[in-house]
Formats: structure tokens, C-alpha cells, sequence
């Protein structure tokens, strides 16, 4: 049986800003559908770039870069983009923010109204339409964040460090809400984080990046099975795993320029 082609195609790809130094230098990465790739490294590697250039908010230098077969620009309504911070406008409910990108899809309002519904459910947030941003928890306004970006029904979701200002129980517990999420959605993810332990309990595959310019270091797969739970982390398999990936993070911090 041949293999699906892959939904995002890095080749020989390099990213600088004007005259600038390179920020990423001969990245060839490949995704497959159903992929979960989380990107870590040293800062200034390179990771959050990755995700610009996925979502064409940023150009390649050179190289090319195919997003399900077409030029990033041309893919924009196939992903979904999670930020650090929720980016909520407080003036809004947490129903008028969900409904942001549908409005301006121009989708009819029953529509929106039933996708609002769906993935307040998915994030488990029924019955918090009615409420402002000032009234959630950090974990609450990431997860209206997660269900604005997942109304348009995306087929790759990148995600940059959305939980690294929340506490460790609460990122813990949206790890596993994440999962859960994308065993319904089966889309595609791109996760950059600075967590060894979040990268290995998402990840089918960890891309470890080196600075100096930003390149792909090693990648290690992840082969523990889906869905993944609270107990997965206590596992002596999974602990090895973050101690080899840590030791290979710390080998690249330490060749740092």
C-alpha cells in the first residue's frame, strides 16, 4: 500500500531576514497525515519560525515548502494557529471570540452558532459562552484559544508553547485534554514547547533543533500508543525516553555559538 503524500514537505529550506544572519539553514522535514511533531531546542533555534513558515506568515529565503500539496499561502484555510498567549479581545464573550475566525469566513450564524457549541464541548468549556476573558482561569482562556482554532476544522494545528505559562498540573492536565481532542479531530500538529516531558507525552516524533544557525539536530520517535494518560508518564519506558532526550538537549546547549 503506498504511502499518503506528506501534508507538510520542507526541502533544503532556509530562512533570513533581510540582510541578517540565517535563522534556519537547510531544514528538510516531512509530515505525514496524523503526525504529532513537537519542535525543541536551545531559544533562538528556530522553532517558532517553523511554525511561521507552515502557516505563511513568514517566506523561505530559499528551499521550497509545500503545505497539502500547495504553496503555504495558498493553504491558510487548511491550519490553525495556537499562540503563546491566548490572545482573547476581552471585550468579547467567550462565544463572540470562538466565532472570530467564522465571522470572518463569512459563515452563516447558524453555522457558527453550531460549530461554537462543538468545540466548547470538545474543551470542555459547555455552559462558558456567556462569560469574558476576565472571568477564566490561564487554563480556561488556552482552552477557548484551542476551540477558536479548531472551529475552522483544521487539518494542521501548530501550536506554539501554549502551555508554558501555566502551572505543571494545569499544563499536564491540557496535555491530556489535547490528546483526547485530536483522537476525535485527527488532525496534523506541530508543537513547539521547552518541555522535555510535554514534548515526549503529545509527540509521535521529537525534532531537536540546534542554533546558529537553526537545523534539525537528531529526531527521535516516540513510540509509546495512543491515547496516552496520566499513567503514561510513570512509566520506566517513558522516563528513559526524557532522560535520552534531555542528555541530547543538553549536548546542543552546550555546542551553543
Amino acid at each position: 500500500m503506498s504511502m499518503p503524500p506528506p501534508i507538510v514537505d520542507f526541502q533544503r529550506a532556509s530562512k533570513r531576514y533581510g540582510e541578517g544572519p540565517l535563522i534556519i539553514d537547510d531544514l528538510t522535514l516531512t509530515a505525514s497525515p496524523g503526525d504529532f511533531i513537537s519542535l525543541i531546542g536551545p531559544s533562538g533555534c528556530g522553532k517558532s519560525t517553523v511554525l511561521k513558515l507552515i502557516s505563511g506568515l513568514s517566506i523561505l529565503t530559499t528551499g521550497t515548502l509545500k503545505v497539502n500539496g500547495l504553496a503555504p499561502e495558498q493553504a491558510a484555510r487548511e491550519l490553525a494557529y495556537v499562540f503563546q498567549e491566548p490572545t482573547l479581545l476581552p471585550w468579547l464573550t467567550v462565544g463572540k471570540n470562538i466565532e472570530l475566525l467564522m465571522q470572518l469566513d463569512h459563515s452563516a450564524p447558524a453555522e457558527r452558532t453550531k460549530i461554537r457549541q462543538r468545540v466548547l464541548s470538545l474543551v470542555r468549556l459547555d455552559g462558558l459562552a456567556g462569560r469574558y476573558p476576565r472571568q477564566l482561569s490561564g487554563g480556561q482562556k488556552m482552552r477557548v484559544s484551542i476551540a477558536r482554532a479548531l472551529s475552522r476544522s483544521p487539518r494542521i494545528l501548530l501550536l506554539d508553547e501554549p502551555f508554558g505559562a501555566l502551572d505543571e498540573m494545569t499544563r499536564d492536565h491540557l496535555n491530556e485534554e489535547l490528546l483526547a481532542i485530536r483522537q476525535q479531530e485527527a488532525w496534523t500538529a506541530f508543537f513547539v514547547t521547552h518541555s522535555v516531558t510535554e514534548a515526549v507525552f503529545l509527540s509521535n516524533r521529537i525534532v531537536i533543533m540546534a542554533a546558529g544557525p537553526g537545523r534539525i539536530h537528531e529526531e527521535i520517535s516516540v513510540n509509546f500508543p495512543y491515547p496516552r494518560t496520566a499513567e503514561t508518564r510513570h512509566s520506566p519506558a517513558f522516563q528513559e525516553l526524557v532522560a535520552r532526550v534531555s542528555r541530547v538537549l543538553r549536548s546542543v546547549e552546550e555546542v551553543l555559538p
